[in-house]
């Protein structure tokens, strides 16, 4: 009898420990829901708070994360950066560099100066580029396109190019508006300068600089074939994506398919001459020729087994999405309520 007490005495004293454990367990999975929709609601309460640049601000750093891991997973090392972000302006270069940095990709970065939101909205698009590069940034000025500046904004634009020893990057001749470029900047460029696209540009007109072929770009805007054969005996050549994707084996075959694949890859390889350091870098190429298996930049192996090393990228990626869908329903209702 006295053993048969002493079992029930131990079930019991085991069912109320199984009992405490239990509700201290419930109660940590309250404090943690609860502090997981406290931190959500701040989220929300921040971005129905924050200022359109501010908001902007952070999406770029999300946007840009994901370029940058998309750029290492297609074994590219190196972006040449033209961005423009009208709500957030000051500091957005520096926002980009810092990300590109942390996955690990080099990056050249400007800022795409323009007149379409003013002349204020210009000059703190020229005094973001001064900033970065007074800062010591590695970039170039950026200019949207002649077209959409006044000729005070392309002079500028030069003029801060010069003072800090570097070039202007700059959308020349893209589609038909802007036709009359090469006119427009006859006479401010130089070897430096970066000059995109130059679908419809003349043969013979007097720019210098390296000429940024984009036929995947041009191809889905429908704004014609740049022909760039005709400019390799004048300019250098180079292959860009104009924001696509971070696939320049793509664009390669983009270019080849309608050059030769001989042109093409010798354009592919003019661009590490923009930034020479990637000639120390290692890729080794997964099967499909698109994407790497591993990336080594200044010995360093950011990207092991077809993944970033310094970054969670699926973690990355799944806040994006997050934050898109809220920043998309702010949206939505500040549509209802301006309606």
């Amino acid at each position: 009898m006295n053993i048969l007490l002493i079992v029930l005495l131990v079930l019991v004293v085991a069912l109320v420990v199984a009992i405490v454990l239990l509700i201290r367990q419930l109660r940590q999975s309250q404090q943690a829901e609860a502090i997981e929709s406290a931190i959500r609601v701040q989220a929300d309460a921040d971005i129905e708070r924050s200022t359109p640049g501010q908001l902007a601000e952070m999406q770029s750093l999300k946007e840009e994360l994901l370029a940058a891991i998309d750029a290492l997973e297609h074994g590219t090392t190196a972006i040449v950066d033209h961005h423009e972000s009208p709500n957030a302006i000051e500091g957005s270069l520096s926002v980009i560099a810092d990300a590109c940095a942390e996955v690990g990709v080099r990056v050249i970065c400007c800022y795409g100066v323009t007149d379409r939101h003013g002349a204020d909205g210009a000059r703190r698009g020229l005094e973001e580029n001064r900033r970065f590069l007074a800062a010591g940034g590695r970039g170039l000025v950026g200019v949207h396109a002649a077209f959409t500046c006044s000729d005070a904004t392309l002079t500028e634009a030069a003029a801060i190019a010069a003072e800090f020893d570097t070039g202007v990057h700059v959308h020349v001749a893209e589609g038909t508006v802007d036709a009359d470029a090469a006119t427009r900047l006859d006479g401010l460029t130089t070897d430096a300068w970066l000059l995109a696209h130059c679908v419809h540009l003349a043969d013979d007109a007097p720019l210098r600089g390296t000429i940024a072929h984009n036929p995947r770009s041009n191809t889905g805007n429908g704004v014609g074939y740049a022909r760039p054969a005709r400019f390799t005996h004048t300019h250098r050549v180079v292959l860009g994506t104009d924001g696509i994707d971070g696939d320049m084996h793509a664009e390669r075959d983009a270019a080849g398919a309608l050059a030769s694949p001989e042109l093409a890859a010798a354009w592919l390889d003019a661009g590490r001459a923009l930034v020479p350091e990637v000639a120390h870098d290692r890729v080794t190429w997964a099967t499909d020729g698109h994407h790497a298996d591993e990336v080594v930049v200044d010995g360093e192996v950011v990207l092991r087994n077809g993944q970033p090393t310094r970054v969670d990228a699926h973690e990355i990626r799944a806040l994006a999405r997050e934050t898109a869908e809220r920043v998309r329903a702010r949206m939505g209702r500040s549509e209802e309520h301006t309606s």
